[in-house]
């Protein structure tokens, strides 16, 4: 019993060191128990009746026999019940510092493949990846307990692949920050092209249309020569990088100037769509009002068809109102299409929030 006692306990002790929330700590320590109280049994009958023939004496040690067969079957039924468990847990446990040693060994190979590639050490990926390889190795080195060495390793193991990775990207990053240059200095002049017709634009809202309607645009052109002018001064940059041997940070600024071009473009388009929708909704201006009672019958036939009517009706009647009163804004020689392009567009918001929610209570039925 002592013998099988042994190697249970210690399977149990693997397993909870590696996977504790299977909870077989819980389901041996009864086993164990009774372990340990049919030996103390046998010990106490051993001390008083040692040498002894009597009847006490062979009723004592029946009792302690019977004591320790059912302590053994009962460590025999857990052993079994869990033996697959158990023994890989053991097999697992003996094989943590292998796991830890193997990923040493990776983390060297890794570090050998630097001193192989020095000319791209000072590449910020680079040298960030063997940054985090070294800390991963001193958190191995300093780790104890099975599952922390075994999660230390795999972080070993994950920074050496990475640091694989950075090294593997580097021949390419002077050929790809080269493109990018030359990409970044064809899209802005592309941009400054585009941006000569913001003005134009501008001019015509303020001419053919209400004030208001482009009023929140009034700072575009300024804003759209400003991040011309950072993305040229990003370009700069990267050309003075990717000629001091840094092309991944050129390729950091190439990208950090297509992100104002961006917003170049966007303030352009800004001014140059507001137009183009004016003048649209300027030539036929109840086209967008039609569009819009048209979705609210489509509203208003759904509530009826789905039974709805006495939760909704009334708020889709009371867009209608609101699409009549938004109609009637446009009076005077120049109408604010603008508040009635948004307004409609709220009111076709709210239409749409309405017929989700009513799609969304059928399907809850």
């Amino acid at each position: 019993m002592d013998n099988r006692q042994s190697i249970a306990a210690a399977a149990v002790d693997a397993s909870k060191q590696l996977t504790p929330e299977r909870g077989v700590q819980r389901l041996w320590e009864p086993v164990r128990e009774g372990c340990y109280q049919a030996a103390s049994a046998y010990l106490a009958a051993e001390d008083q009746f040692d040498g002894v023939q009597s009847p006490a004496a062979t009723a004592a040690f029946e009792q302690v026999t019977a004591q320790l067969v059912a302590a053994t079957q009962a460590l025999d039924e857990f052993y079994r019940a869990h033996r697959g468990h158990l023994e890989e847990s053991m097999a697992m446990l003996a094989a943590i510092p292998q796991v830890a040693q193997q990923a040493l060994q990776t983390a060297e190979a890794a570090r050998d493949g630097l001193r192989r590639h020095q000319a791209y050490g000072d590449y910020p990926s680079v040298r960030a990846s063997a940054a985090a390889l070294d800390d991963a190795v001193v958190s191995l080195q300093a780790a104890r307990g099975a599952n922390p060495v075994r999660e230390a390793a795999g972080r070993v193991r994950d920074a050496a692949a990475a640091l694989d990775s950075a090294l593997a990207a580097a021949p390419s990053k002077e050929r790809d920050a080269s493109h990018a240059v030359s990409s970044v200095t064809t899209r802005i002049a592309a941009v400054q092209t585009r941006a000569e017709r913001l003005a134009p634009a501008y001019s015509a809202l303020l001419r053919e249309f209400n004030a208001r309607s482009s009023a929140d645009l009034v700072h575009n052109q300024q804003d759209s020569r400003l991040q011309i002018e950072q993305a040229e001064a990003d370009l700069q940059k990267a050309r003075e990088a990717l000629t001091a041997g840094n092309p991944e940070g050129a390729l950091e600024l190439t990208s950090a100037a297509r992100t104002h071009l961006a917003d170049a473009e966007a303030k352009v388009d800004g001014v140059t769509d507001r137009l183009r929708l004016l003048r649209h909704v300027r030539e036929n201006p109840r086209a967008k009002e039609n569009e819009i009672r048209f979705r609210l019958r489509d509203a208003q036939m759904l509530a009826v068809n789905r039974g709805l009517v006495r939760e909704w009706g009334s708020v889709l009647d009371a867009q209608l109102e609101r699409i009549d009163r938004i109609a009637g804004t446009l009076t005077g020689r120049h109408p604010d299409y603008w508040a009635y392009i948004t307004q409609l567009d709220a009111v076709s918001a709210f239409i749409a929030e309405v017929v989700q929610k009513m799609r969304g209570h059928t399907a809850q039925r």
